[in-house]
């Protein structure tokens, strides 16, 4: 096991689905990566306060967070920054927010591909 984890953060939702659509688009992550998983902000399980006390308990002392958001509104400014301070402090761990995965270039061009694909017809992988 790792001292480092990475966790990613999706926002959360009551409705199932809207889960299990971050939860597929986590998988390849996740199954890469060793020691990381997903975690919600709120309305969903498991939380980010459970991740990263599980983190904590497994011996983990750095932990980043990456928001799978498409930008950086309020939650990303304000409430998540809040949130990973009080769980560093809470739990003796070094947690770093990168930045939400809609700002990385990479991002603009899967979407490109998606958009060509959707234009021919035909799957560009």
């Amino acid at each position: 096991m790792s001292d480092h984890r990475v966790l990613l953060l999706a926002h959360g939702s009551s409705d199932p689905k809207w889960c299990q659509t971050f939860e597929r688009l986590a998988a390849p992550s996740l199954a890469s990566v060793p020691d990381s998983a997903i975690a919600y902000m709120e309305l969903s399980e498991p939380s980010l306060d459970d991740e990263i006390a599980r983190a904590a308990r497994e011996g983990v002392s750095r932990i980043t967070v990456l928001p799978l958001f498409l930008a950086a509104g309020r939650h990303l400014r304000k409430d998540v920054p809040a949130m990973l301070e009080r769980l560093s402090s809470e739990h003796q761990v070094e947690i770093t927010l990168a930045g939400p995965v809609g700002e990385h270039p990479l991002l603009g061009d899967a979407i490109r591909h998606i958009v060509e694909e959707s234009l021919t017809g035909t799957p560009s992988h």
